[in-house]
């Protein structure tokens, strides 16, 4: 293990000029919208005053491009679903934003969002885009660095932050999933790995930190004009100055004529939209004087979620409520089950408490990726009932973890578009819910898995509460 200094020791200082402005200004000379295709819902947790959608009809994308806005999400939750789906689902949002492009007037660019720790439908995704759009691309950029949760490229190895260190990504838990497990840390072995090593090694395209940092946006836009004939590119990058000297050289590359497909975290969305930092939500910013108590729904079961449900279980007012896997996985004992769990968590809203509805902590897995991704489907869908049934409006929703903050909000609250205000813990963003939802104007916390400190969840409870700044 290393730490950051360590780390980058031997590297250049940053840019030092601010790029933003100059960012802001080519996105206003050639307007188009970045629309970012999430494959869950925690890929906004970095933006704000951003509307997100949950489907993507040709109408509902012909209005989100009329609008002023230069970024909007669509959340898909592919990552919960087969390969075979995942594509289905991103050849149709492509059809539908080019319709709704030619309807509209206003042109769109394509970001596949996905997991800063490497998991996720890759290549599949990418390539279904490409397809979908029509038109060969230059290449395909791969940027999985997310300041704000701690995910870092350097010299090609990505990195996961564990408290004051950093960690090899394939090292981490997040390496070892059921579903999109992976050997490689190198990010250019990475992309080998995931196309079965039909791509070699040595045949990805890198723009390294020292390029970066002493040539800026003017040699990202050369050494981008040397990636060609769909080639993989992985860009490195340790802040958001990096990732403002890349966009501003890619942009001038896309000025130029090249194309590109982007797949990447949450730190490139930002800034490609051409936001800036915002100060973090706070207490005043959130609480809401209500008769009732809050709902905490809990469905990743990593180490970190359980460390985070722990310290929730340690406040005041917080009935704890753990969903048993095995029984929801029986078909006998199922029903009863999601109703104890209802009438329990509804007893404990109305009388002005806390509940934390938690899955319980054993990983159950399939025999296969697929089978593991149906597991995870069906305990999914208990938890989207439990919301869909409770009698009682929350005074406010947290869900943890990516497959889980997704269902909930599309299937058990039903929403449809939500505005996402912001973050009041950094990487975890605040929505708040459209007036076609189940109940509109609720603050929902959308609370990445892999993202906090062991006490992250209890703060965000204290916020909401109006118990912290």
């Amino acid at each position: 293990m290393a730490t950051l200094s360590d780390l980058i020791r031997h590297l250049p200082p940053p840019w030092p000029q601010q790029l933003l402005p100059a960012i802001r200004r080519e996105l206003r000379d050639r307007p188009r919208t970045v629309v970012a295709v999430d494959d869950d819902p925690t890929g906004t947790q970095t933006v704000y005053e951003v509307p997100v959608l949950t489907e993507w009809s040709v109408d509902s994308l012909t209005s989100v491009l009329a609008e002023p806005d230069a970024l909007v999400y669509i959340l898909t939750n592919s990552r919960s679903v087969s390969l075979a789906e995942a594509q289905a689902m991103n050849r149709e949002i492509v059809a539908n934003l080019k319709a709704a492009s030619q309807a509209s007037g206003r042109d769109f660019v394509v970001v596949s969002r996905s997991d800063s720790t490497l998991r996720g439908h890759y290549p599949g995704e990418v390539t279904a885009l490409v397809e979908a759009l029509g038109r060969p691309v230059d290449g395909t950029l791969i940027i999985p660095f997310f300041l704000e949760g701690g995910r870092f490229t350097i010299d090609d190895i990505h990195y996961v932050a564990e408290g004051d260190y950093f960690i090899p990504a394939a090292e981490t838990e997040y390496a070892r999933d059921a579903t999109f497990g992976y050997r490689h840390s190198n990010l250019r072995a990475w992309v080998s790995e995931k196309h079965s090593g039909q791509i070699a090694t040595t045949a990805v395209a890198s723009i390294s930190l020292t390029e970066l940092r002493r040539g800026g946006p003017a040699a990202v836009a050369t050494a981008l004009q040397q990636v060609t004939n769909g080639q993989v590119c992985v860009v490195n990058a340790a802040t958001y100055r990096d990732m403002e000297v890349f966009v501003a050289g890619l942009l001038q590359a896309e000025a130029r004529g090249k194309r590109f497909v982007y797949r990447t975290a949450a730190s490139f969305v930002r800034v490609r939209g051409g936001l800036g930092p915002r100060r973090l939500l706070s207490g005043q910013d959130l609480a809401v004087p209500a008769p009732t108590g809050g709902l905490i729904i809990a469905g990743s079961y990593i180490k970190k979620s359980t460390q985070q449900i722990e310290a929730v279980q340690a406040l005041a007012n917080v009935v704890s409520l753990e969903v048993s896997v095995g029984a929801v996985l029986a078909a006998a004992q199922r029903e009863a089950e999601v109703q104890r769990v209802i009438r329990l968590a509804d007893e404990a809203i109305s009388g002005g408490q806390e509940a934390l509805v938690y899955t319980s902590r054993t990983l159950v897995t399939g025999a296969d990726a697929v089978a593991s991704l149906q597991i995870g489907q069906v305990v999914s869908a208990a938890l989207v009932e439990i919301g869909q049934n409770l009698p009682s409006r929350p005074a406010w929703i947290i869900a943890k973890g990516g497959i889980t903050s997704s269902d909930v909000a599309t299937r058990g609250l039903g929403i449809k578009r939500a505005q996402v205000l912001g973050q009041a813990i950094p990487g975890v963003p605040v929505w708040r819910t459209g007036p076609e939802s189940r109940w509109p104007g609720l603050v929902y916390v959308v609370f990445p898995g892999n993202v906090g400190g062991i006490e992250a969840i209890a703060d965000m409870v204290q916020i909401l509460r109006g118990e912290q700044a």
